[in-house]
């Protein structure tokens, strides 16, 4: 048996891991944009710009878990990448949409004093991260509990065929845990308004929001023949979602993100243990099912991706965590400066 396939479907579990673990909390704070701003006009925004700045200097690092989790599922597992991104470009287009969509709001939300301005692009980045986390979401819980496809990998059906329960829960639970990952960041990382506000979503609605997780990661465990390490995978998410949630009632605001992180890496990792040697299955034939050996790489390319991974995982993680810690500081209402003007510098007349 060779073990390169292996470990490159563990490195590529760990991606997506790590991007539903450092995105989650962006998209959350997205949606939230929406969600938790009260008062009138002036204070809602200036709730608005707190939030903004908590993921300000980190959002599009985040972001490159997505795109490295996309290279190595392209590189490593060919026939994966071929069969599931070919199944899904409808969802998967909107996503690109969505994800376009968030950076430029980012980006422009403060490049005009104009309360119309930032309303628009408030509501991009609060649709488009809810569409990113529900396509994503879909996607993967399509990969985990299979599509029609046949004996050459091809999606047998419509262009929605993908669109089934599984999907539908999947979405519901990227979603889910995003709300509540943001929630706990925006209460870890802000002060005054928002921080309370955000507290007391992550303490209330916690349990409604991770359920649809908890039964996404019990219905692969049912149907794709859980095993010991995934059994217990799920019972470390089921004790991180109790210890995030009873600190976050408690307002400990550090602890319970590290729950519900660990809640995450649980159910994403008793997810993948539980749908090993599947990569894709067919709910056609399950002799059509796409496994991390058939759909894997010759073994020089795993050797060179190992290779250059080895080099270049370390670094990544290095200066991302260096960014964190240089960022660690809160978000506080009275560090924002008022909205102003910005002028580009193409027409800036001189002196």
């Amino acid at each position: 048996m060779e073990t390169l396939p292996i470990v490159w479907f563990v490195a590529i579990a760990v991606l997506w891991t790590g991007f539903l673990l450092l995105e989650g909390f962006d998209l959350g704070v997205g949606m939230h944009m929406l969600l938790s701003a009260r008062g009138d006009r002036a204070a809602k925004e200036n709730d608005r710009r707190v939030m903004l700045n908590t993921i300000g200097p980190v959002w599009d690092g985040n972001e490159v878990w997505l795109i490295t989790a996309g290279a190595a599922l392209f590189a490593a597992f060919p026939m994966w990448y071929a069969s599931l991104f070919s199944a899904l470009y409808v969802p998967l287009t909107i996503t690109l949409l969505a994800l376009i969509a968030r950076a430029v709001s980012i980006e422009y939300r403060g490049k005009m004093a104009d309360p119309r301005w930032a309303a628009f692009w408030t509501w991009a980045l609060g649709v488009g991260s809810l569409v990113v986390a529900f396509c994503i979401g879909a996607a993967l819980a399509i990969t985990s509990t299979g599509l029609p496809i046949d004996a050459n990998g091809d999606r047998v059906g419509h262009p929605f065929v993908w669109l089934t329960p599984p999907a539908v829960i999947g979405g519901l639970a990227v979603v889910g845990f995003a709300l509540v990952h943001g929630a706990t960041f925006l209460a870890l990382k802000s002060d005054g308004p928002v921080r309370e506000r955000a507290g007391r979503f992550a303490a209330t609605w916690s349990p409604l929001c991770l359920a649809p997780a908890a039964v996404w990661a019990l219905w692969v465990q049912l149907t794709q023949g859980g095993t010991a390490l995934s059994w217990s995978l799920v019972a470390l998410a089921v004790g991180g979602a109790a210890f995030g949630w009873v600190n976050a009632r408690a307002r400990r605001e550090g602890f319970a993100f590290l729950g519900y992180a660990a809640f995450l890496v649980g159910g994403a990792g008793a997810i993948f243990a539980a749908m090993f040697p599947n990569v894709l299955p067919s709910t056609l034939d399950p002799a059509h099912s796409l496994t991390v050996w058939n759909a894997a790489s010759g073994s020089y390319t795993l050797t060179v991706m190992t290779v250059v991974a080895a080099i270049g995982l370390p670094l990544v993680i290095a200066y991302q965590a260096w960014s964190y810690w240089i960022f660690r500081g809160r978000i506080t209402p009275g560090a924002i400066p008022d909205a102003h003007g910005f002028v580009p510098a193409i027409l800036r007349t001189k002196d």
